[in-house]
């Protein structure tokens, strides 16, 4: 349970839920922030992909798929931030475990009527816990990446629509949106 101080001392109150009543993981009995004891949990095979857009103006999209944008191979270089970044989410998210990565994928697909790029991350391990926050970052750092390597040409890029696609494995089973 936690607690909550009063002017008479700790008052215990109920768990933390969400609306649909599970208790939030990474919330400690006294309310503190905390990461989640996995060490009881099975080693599962556990996929997760998530998905991104990176909005701007024809022109620019142009620009990119010509492969004439002035820092370089914009694609490529979002491809691999990506990949870094889902290896070492557990360094940039607090609570998150360090996990052996056994496959991440990043695929950038321009996109005309957007217009603009669709940015599609899966991750892969096998292990006690998921992947989802991996391939969100993945998502994330890839489209901040071309955000970064395009913003001289067009400041008023847009990065939109960053969610969870599916998830496999673990206990809570198969999620799709």
């Amino acid at each position: 349970m936690a607690r909550k101080a009063s002017k008479t001392g700790p008052v215990k109150t109920s768990p933390v839920k969400t609306k649909a009543g599970a208790a939030l993981t990474h919330i400690g009995a006294s309310g503190e922030a905390r990461m989640v004891d996995v060490s009881d949990k099975p080693a599962t095979e556990r996929l997760a992909v998530a998905e991104g857009r990176v909005i701007m103006t024809r022109a620019t999209l142009d620009l990119i798929v010509s492969g004439n944008a002035k820092k370089g191979d914009v694609l490529g270089t979002a491809r691999i931030a990506g990949i870094m970044a889902a290896k070492r989410t557990s360094e940039l998210i607090p609570l998150c475990h360090p996990l052996a990565l056994s496959k991440v994928t990043v695929d950038i697909e321009p996109d005309a009527r957007l217009p603009g790029c669709v940015v599609r991350a899966s991750v892969k391990v096998t292990g006690p816990t998921g992947v989802e926050m991996e391939a969100l970052t993945a998502v994330s750092v890839a489209c901040l990446t071309i955000y970064d390597m395009i913003k001289a040409v067009e400041r008023g890029v847009r990065i939109e629509g960053i969610q969870l696609i599916e998830k496999l494995g673990g206990k809570s089973g198969h999620y799709r949106a």
